[in-house]
This record gives structure tokens, C-alpha cells and sequence, in this order.
């Protein structure tokens, strides 16, 4: 769901409200998104029957990673998260960087999702994909701009309605098991390792959760632990949806389908069922939109808030109370990414700037653990050689691995999109004091 941003002054304490399962299912629901929606049929044509296998090397880089999250939430619960984190890792113009990769990730995101709305759609209704998803764009913004409150309302019931899908499709595929062989790779471990850098989109959101500490009672101990059950929630359900929907009509079908889900649901119910999961990916793509372009528009907001970006970014609609300049300036954007190619292209584009950023994530937990060892850690990652924490460093070398796996053209953008962000950072933070959030003390209910 879309959380409430805090429109008191920057210094008001927002309320402790939020405890275990409220943050575990509120993480489940930004993890669910649509990316498996849009993009299981492309994933399905790089890894064929095996599948489920590029999900659980996704499911282990988003492990590992995870838990990296958990230790610097623990430390530093505060809303900043990523901009905290890598500040005191790594400085300030690495959290402006950060910042700004995110950015990028939101915006992309929000193009590849609503491409995959498009898809959906011209099953139903014979229309142009570009134009279906400038117009879904343009909805949406519409939406945010009216208010938090009617986006929120919006986002809670999609996303019931999203996760009712995913229902049917394993409910579909049970009667259908046992009927493919399981480990049929057409293009090898390559193709694997090619649809797990792609199939990570669908993992994206885990890392929004740790935003919820200023809000959430002892965010010490409770974000880490509502952070590793969403993911392991999320996994289950992507496997059991994996292996049911190839049960159903075998990798071909599936990666040839502009609809994977419903021709899924066609073929084991009938054509109505094609209607219904049609409908039902509509509901999924337009709410992950809608949570990516307000997710992103806050990211731009706040920096923009910060001095890191233009000041017009963090104007305020004076009636609807909602950074209107920040919010128009995300669907523009988000507008340019579906002409940058594919739909496999841009969200591998939005996957580039995940895994630079996850790179810096556990390369900050790394870096602490000898810079500032005293520091109070109410959730420290297990297992360590010496001063060095094992998963951190899993983390940084499956990011990496991963990224090697994406094709040149998306590496070359996705350079470009760095240094530009380094660039940025440079001229936006000369001079500028450091990000020292002390945010609530350890323990703070």
C-alpha cells in the first residue's frame, strides 16, 4: 500500500503506529507488484521450464542483500534508509548518488510496468501499446495529484485484487503438475542466469520497507524480521506461480503470449478465465505504476527538499497539499523510458540501478563493521570471518554477478545513467554539510 508521507514540519516525530504483521504484509503487498505479471512470459523464453530455478537465484541475491538492509535498519531507523545508510559508510555524494539511482529505478520501473499494462489491455481492447501506457501514466499522475488519501484508497484495494490473481494461477496449475520436465533449459545456465537478472524486477520493493522505521514501534528488531518474512512469503508464492503456469502450457506458449497470465488461466479454465486474469493484470500493472511514480516523486521531493536537486521539485500544491512539480516530473520521465526499447529492456535498465545500488548497500555493512564496530547493532547479520560478514559479501558479488548478466546496450545506459548521477551528486553537494540524521534513539517505541 501507499504509507501516509509526513507533511509536518521536517523535524515532527511521526507516530509509532506499526508492528510486526502490519510491516511483514504491508512488505508483501510492495513485493507482489506487477513485475511477475509483466515479465514471466519474456523470463520464461530465456530459462525455459527451469523457470522456477532463475527465481530462487533472484530470491538468494535479494536474500543476502536483505539482510543487509536488516543490520543498517537496525542501526539507523530512519525514513532516509539508503541515504543514511551510505552517508555514513561512504559520505554524502554517494548518498546523492544513491538517491538519484533510485530515482532512475522508479522512473524506469513505472515505464516497464506500464508496457506490461499495455500488453494486458490490447488482449482486451484492440489499442496501441504506447498509447495505452502514456494514458495509464497520465491517469495516475492525475490520481497522485488529486491527494495521498484517494491514492492510498486506490493502491489498498488493487493490490487485493493483484494478489487474488496470483491465487489463480497456482489454483489453476495444480491439477496441471507433474506434466513438463522441470529442469528443460532451452538456452542453458546462461539462460537462467539471464532471466534471474531480468525476474529480480519482480523481487523490487523489499528494500521500500525499511522506510517504514520512523513509523514502526522498536523498528530495531521489528523491521529486520518483517523485512526477511515478506521476502520469504514473496518467494514461495513466485516459485508456486512459476511452476504452475508452465505446468499449464509449457515455456513456449508462455514467453510467446502478450498476456502470459491469462492465456495461462484460458487454458486451463477456458476463455472467460482469459478475460478474468486479463482484467485481473490490469488492476496488478496499474497499481505497481501508480506505487512506483508515488514512491519516486517522494525520492524527488525530499531531495529536492535537501538542496541535492532543483528547488521547484519540492513545491507543494498549496490545496491538495502534494509535490505536484516532483510528481509531473517522474510521469514525464517515466513517459521518455517506454521509447528506450522493450519491455525486458527497460526494466533490465531499472535492474542495473537496483544492483548499483545494492552493491553500495552491502558494501556500507562491510565498511562499518571496521569503521564503526562499537555501535549498537539490535539485528547483526550471522555469520563472519573475522571482522568480514559473509552475507554482505554473497551480496555484493551476486549484484555484480548478476549485472554481468545484463546485455552491453543496458550496461551502456546504465553507465551513462551513473555518472550522470555522480556528476550530479558532485555539483549538488559542493560545499554541503554532511546527512547526519540522528533519527530515534536505540529502542525508540
Amino acid at each position: 500500500m501507499i504509507a501516509m508521507p509526513d507533511e509536518s514540519p521536517p523535524r515532527a516525530a511521526l507516530a509509532r503506529l506499526l508492528g510486526l504483521p502490519e510491516v511483514t504484509l504491508s512488505g508483501i503487498g510492495m513485493i507482489l507488484g506487477a513485475g511477475i505479471y509483466a515479465l514471466i512470459g519474456v523470463a520464461a523464453g530465456s530459462a525455459g521450464n527451469a523457470l522456477w530455478l532463475s527465481f530462487v537465484i533472484s530470491a538468494l541475491v535479494a536474500f543476502f542483500t536483505a539482510m543487509s538492509y536488516a543490520e543498517l535498519s537496525s542501526m539507523f531507523p530512519n525514513a532516509g534508509a539508503e541515504y543514511e545508510y551510505a552517508d555514513r559508510a561512504l559520505g554524502r555524494r554517494m548518498a546523492v548518488t544513491v538517491g538519484i539511482l533510485i530515482l532512475f529505478s522508479g522512473v524506469a520501473g513505472a515505464a516497464t510496468v506500464a508496457t506490461g499494462f499495455a500488453g494486458y489491455l490490447a488482449a482486451i481492447v484492440p489499442i496501441p501499446g504506447y498509447l495505452a501506457a502514456i494514458i495509464l501514466i497520465a491517469v495516475l499522475s492525475g490520481l497522485l495529484l488529486q491527494g495521498v488519501r484517494e491514492s492510498a484508497y486506490v493502491a489498498s484495494a488493487f493490490t487485493l485484487v493483484e494478489v487474488g490473481g496470483l491465487l489463480l494461477i497456482i489454483a489453476a496449475g495444480l491439477p496441471y503438475l507433474g506434466k513438463v520436465d522441470y529442469m528443460e533449459m532451452p538456452a542453458g545456465f546462461t539462460g537462467i542466469f539471464s532471466a534471474a537478472a531480468l525476474i529480480f524486477f519482480a523481487y523490487q520493493g523489499f528494500e521500500e520497507m525499511v522506510k517504514f522505521s520512523e513509523e514502526t514501534r522498536k523498528p530495531e528488531r521489528t523491521i529486520p524480521r518483517a523485512l526477511i518474512l515478506a521476502l520469504l512469503v514473496s518467494t514461495v508464492l513466485y516459485m508456486a506461480v512459476a511452476v504452475c503456469s508452465v505446468s499449464v502450457v509449457g515455456w513456449e506458449v508462455l514467453s510467446s503470449s502478450p498476456a502470459p497470465f491469462a492465456t495461462v488461466a484460458s487454458a486451463a479454465w477456458g476463455g472467460d478465465a482469459y478475460l478474468l486474469l486479463a482484467v485481473i493484470a490490469l488492476f496488478a500493472t496499474a497499481n505497481t505504476v501508480l506505487m512506483m511514480i508515488y514512491s519516486a516523486s517522494r525520492i524527488t521531493f525530499g531531495m529536492a527538499r535537501g538542496g541535492s536537486l532543483p528547488p521547484v521539485f519540492s513545491e507543494i500544491h498549496p490545496g491538495r497539499r502534494v509535490p505536484w512539480a516532483a510528481t509531473l516530473m517522474v510521469a514525464g520521465g517515466a513517459v521518455l523510458f517506454l521509447f528506450a526499447g522493450d519491455i525486458a529492456f527497460i526494466a533490465n535498465i531499472c535492474n542495473f540501478a537496483l544492483f548499483v545500488t545494492f552493491v553500495v548497500i552491502n558494501l556500507s555493512v562491510i565498511l562499518l563493521r571496521r569503521r564503526d564496530p562499537a555501535r549498537v547493532r539490535p539485528f547483526t547479520i550471522p555469520g563472519r570471518i573475522g571482522t568480514l560478514p559473509i552475507f554482505p559479501v554473497l551480496g555484493l558479488a551476486t549484484s555484480l554477478f548478476l549485472m554481468a548478466q545484463l546485455e552491453p546496450a543496458v550496461l551502456a545506459v546504465g553507465a551513462i545513467l551513473t555518472a550522470i548521477a555522480i556528476v550530479v551528486a558532485i555539483f549538488r553537494t559542493e560545499g554541503a554539510p554532511p546527512l547526519r540524521n540522528p533519527g530515534p534513539p536505540s529502542g525508540g517505541q
